[in-house]
């Protein structure tokens, strides 16, 4: 098994407990909740396959469901955000080349290339997820509201651990 492949599988299985049982009881101020479970999609290698990539965001979107008894809400935000993610890869990178290996990381393409990315996926999870929830467009405008600040803490928390591997992984 590639050394890429079992990183993405022990990211996958360590993101849902830090999730479930520490992130999902953070609710600051009735808006903002972080959804780290998205650095799963946002850190799949380039190449991977769009199958792959769909049905493993929907599986680990699910696994959130059934933990916080959303019923299909994070399996549809997230497969949303696995569908979108090509098209955003496509227009933040326009110029770029993408080489086999390369992860959409700040050490491979660099800081301002990985915040707009990020905060566009982050952003479409979030607000779509939301939506869900409220189910209702007369809180639109409060909805969008909750939708850019959790974004832009779960954006924060993508940031700081994208570092902390960084350094982890210079030290190897």
């Amino acid at each position: 098994m590639s050394r890429l492949l079992m990183a993405n599988i022990i990211r996958f299985i360590v993101l849902i407990p830090i999730q479930v049982l520490v992130l999902d009881n953070i609710n600051l101020g009735g808006h903002v909740n972080p959804y780290l479970y998205v650095f799963f999609i946002l850190l799949l290698p380039f190449e991977t396959p769009g199958w792959i990539m769909l049905m493993s965001s929907f599986a680990l979107g699910l696994i959130i469901d059934l933990f916080s008894g959303t019923p299909g809400m994070h399996a549809a935000a997230s497969t949303l955000m696995a569908y979108a993610r090509p098209i955003v890869i496509r227009s933040v990178g326009a110029n770029k080349e993408f080489e086999t290996g390369m992860q959409p990381s700040i050490r491979d393409l660099g800081f301002q290339w990985f915040f707009t990315y990020s905060f566009i996926l982050i952003f479409l999870h979030h607000f779509s997820l939301l939506l869900i929830e409220v189910f209702r467009f007369s809180r639109f405008f409060d909805t969008l509201q909750r939708a850019l600040l959790s974004t832009l803490f779960t954006l924060l928390l993508v940031i700081i651990t994208q570092f902390i591997f960084m350094k982890t992984t210079a030290r190897r």
